[in-house]
C-alpha cells in the first residue's frame, strides 16, 4: 500500500487534487477544472488516487463525488519521519563540526 501511496503523490495534479479535498467532497469536474485537463485525464488521476485508499469516490447518478480518505497518508508520514530523525542527527553532527566550542585561554584555566 505505501508504494500506491507515494505513487499517487508523484504526480503534482494529484496533489493537488488532494490538497482540495481536504477541504471537502468534490466532483471530478470540480477537481479537473483548476487543473486545465479533460474529465477524463481527471477520472484517471482519481482511479490512482482511489488505488492508493486515498479517495473515496461515490456515484450518485452521473456524478461521480470524491471524498478524501487521509489514513494512508499516515504510513507515508511514519515511513518519512525515520528519515527526518536521519537528517536530524546528521544536520546536529554538521552543526558541531562547523561551529566547534570556542577554545580556552591560559587565563579561564586558572
Amino acid at each position: 500500500m505505501l508504494d500506491e501511496v507515494f505513487h499517487a503523490l508523484a504526480h503534482d495534479a494529484r496533489r493537488t487534487m488532494l490538497r482540495r479535498l481536504a477541504a471537502g467532497e468534490l466532483t471530478v469536474g470540480e477537481l479537473a477544472e483548476p487543473l486545465r485537463m479533460s474529465l477524463a485525464a481527471a477520472s484517471k488521476h482519481v482511479k490512482v488516487l482511489e488505488n492508493a485508499g486515498l479517495v473515496q469516490r461515490t456515484v450518485v447518478g452521473r456524478r461521480h463525488v470524491c471524498r478524501l480518505r487521509s489514513g494512508p497518508l499516515a504510513s507515508a508520514v511514519e515511513w518519512l519521519r525515520f528519515y527526518e530523525r536521519f537528517w536530524d542527527d546528521r544536520l546536529d553532527a554538521l552543526q558541531q563540526v562547523l561551529d566547534p566550542p570556542p577554545a580556552h585561554t591560559p587565563e579561564e584555566a586558572s
